[in-house]
């Protein structure tokens, strides 16, 4: 009997090419998922990146942002504290004025001379306040408004036409356009 033994060794020709055949894809494939791979790592690290410039000027923004917020408050204050020392100097010429004029009434017995200085102290106040903003409301003879007058009588006249301003009890201020005081009025209805 001859017994053919199987040499491990020799493989028939068959197992071979199957084999041979099996390796190339084998390390093709493997060489695709080390590519995918690189590429994941590439696009990971574009990623961490872009995230990071994002992420620093966001930092920058925010840090200007507080800068700037900052920066008005100051600016808000040094506004509302200055502005209110150049209404103060103008006032002090006023001031002096006043000072002036009470000296100078301590010797005057004419009235007319008191009313001169008196009349003249209040153009000045006046003029000082115009220049600072201040407008006085019209009203004698203007239609009654409510965002400018506060009606504190009302007339029943056929004299004037209704809704109209009679007479002015208290003049009323405003600075462009709000109202610092509104004029108390008397206003005309129908009988």
């Amino acid at each position: 009997m001859s017994h053919k033994h199987k040499n491990p060794f020799n493989k028939n020709s068959e197992e071979l090419n199957i084999k041979s055949e099996e390796q190339p894809e084998t390390a093709q494939t493997e060489q695709e998922e080390v590519k995918e791979e690189q590429e994941e790592k590439t696009s990971d690290n574009e990623l961490q990146e872009k995230y990071d410039k994002l992420n620093q000027q966001y930092i920058r923004l925010a840090a200007d942002f507080d800068n700037y917020r900052k920066r008005q408050e100051q600016e808000r204050e040094a506004l509302l504290k200055y502005g209110a020392e150049n209404a103060l100097k103008k006032m002090i010429e006023v001031l002096d004025n006043f000072e002036r004029g009470e000296k100078a009434l301590e010797k005057v017995d004419d009235c007319q001379q008191v009313k001169d200085s008196f009349n003249l102290l209040h153009k000045q106040v006046m003029d000082t306040l115009t220049k600072l903003g201040l407008e006085t409301i019209e009203t004698e003879g203007k239609e009654f408004d409510p965002n400018f007058h506060e009606a504190v009588m009302q007339t029943p006249t056929s004299e004037h036409p209704e809704n109209t301003i009679i007479n002015e009890l208290q003049k009323g201020y405003k600075m462009g356009d709000k109202v610092l005081r509104a004029s108390l009025v008397n206003v005309a209805t129908a009988e």
